[in-house]
């Protein structure tokens, strides 16, 4: 890459924005850009493919943690790639459990829907879901 790109140049070629930019400079996921005699943040092409980096992993759902791991094996040229794989099956492993959990809810809504009246009566199956039957008597 030529000459390095202001923040706001970066975030427009990356898709980060420049308040994540800084957030991740921040927290040391990335390091600290090369500054201007004025201050303002410049980003090279290492940094760049970087932030594109961590722009793909976030858009898979990877954690920051996660992120943070993946790239010190990127940054890591002898890395072993069971190491990357092992963060990538684990991240599936959580996506399929996180789909269980979105269809089971799925499922309950749609039948507290389709058991609501959905009328003008009061009374509503969905609304009647929301305490538990066990709290439904109180002790007196």
């Amino acid at each position: 890459m030529g000459k390095p790109l202001t923040i706001g140049e970066a975030a427009t070629l990356t898709g980060v924005s420049a308040k994540m930019i800084r957030y991740y400079e921040e927290i040391g996921m990335l390091p600290e850009a090369a500054r201007t005699a004025s201050g303002y943040r410049l980003y090279n092409g290492f940094l760049l493919q970087q932030l594109g980096f961590i722009r793909q992993a976030r858009d898979l759902g990877f954690s920051l943690e996660e992120i943070q791991s993946l790239l010190r094996l990127w940054r890591d040229p002898c890395r072993e790639s069971r190491e990357v794989k092992a963060i990538a099956e684990q991240h599936l492993t959580d996506i399929s459990q996180k789909i269980a959990e979105l269809t089971r809810m799925q499922g309950a809504l749609a039948q507290l829907a389709a058991d609501c009246g959905g009328n003008s009566a009061p009374n509503c199956a969905i609304l009647d879901a929301m305490v538990p039957e066990h709290l439904l008597t109180t002790p007196a």
